[in-house]
């Protein structure tokens, strides 16, 4: 591999940190696991991160990149609502599906007695997505003409709920349960309560 393809070893212990959250669910994840896991002392995964906390938040600053940057190209390329809404909560759960250790960050149950900072950035990386689906929503009725089923809010809470549920089944089931599974026979069902085809007459 050229040095341009080898990961820096703050991203080897994220990476490593990743796949211990996949493998060992349910344990504990001490520094010196995770220093053996990487092949280095505990004072080398220091000098990279100060704290377990700081390496988690760089998992979460990893997904946040990853997701919100593709959902921008969502918005970009497609111009109708009910398509931005579901190739978003596709893109989620699909990355969710492919990292099994990530999505127990997106749980949150392997931060259970680990810094509140950390579980409020979850928090907040929800509630930016419903955010998304909110504003999403909102601007069909400017855009399409079409009137909400709901309030905008109650709608984009429905969705983030449909993911972090998804995203529990999927923890909860040892990755069995996979987000994905029945997505696509679901969608059809969820998106017609969404949106309806024309504004209320006068």
């Amino acid at each position: 591999m050229t040095q341009e393809n080898t990961p820096s070893r703050r991203d080897q212990i994220l990476q490593a940190l990743a796949l211990m959250l996949e493998e060992d669910s349910g344990k504990r994840i001490t520094i010196a696991a995770l220093a053996r896991q990487v092949g280095v002392s505990e004072a080398a995964l220091y000098r990279h991160f100060p704290s377990k906390a700081r390496m988690y938040e760089g998992l979460i600053s990893f997904i946040e990149e990853t997701l919100f940057e593709r959902i921008t190209r969502i918005l970009d390329e497609q111009q109708e609502a009910l398509p931005r809404c579901h190739q978003i909560m596709t893109l989620v759960l699909a990355f969710a599906e492919k990292n099994p250790g990530l999505s127990r960050l997106l749980g949150g149950d392997v931060l259970t007695g680990e810094t509140a900072r950390l579980r409020l950035r979850i928090h907040q990386l929800f509630e930016r997505l419903e955010t998304q689906f909110k504003q999403v929503l909102r601007e069909a009725e400017l855009r399409e003409g079409r009137r909400l089923a709901m309030p905008a809010s109650a709608s984009a809470n429905l969705l983030t709920a449909q993911i972090e549920g998804r995203i529990a089944q999927y923890v909860r089931s040892d990755y069995r349960h996979r987000p994905t599974e029945y997505w696509e026979d679901q969608w059809p069902a969820l998106s017609s309560q969404l949106l309806r085809d024309s504004a209320v007459p006068a």
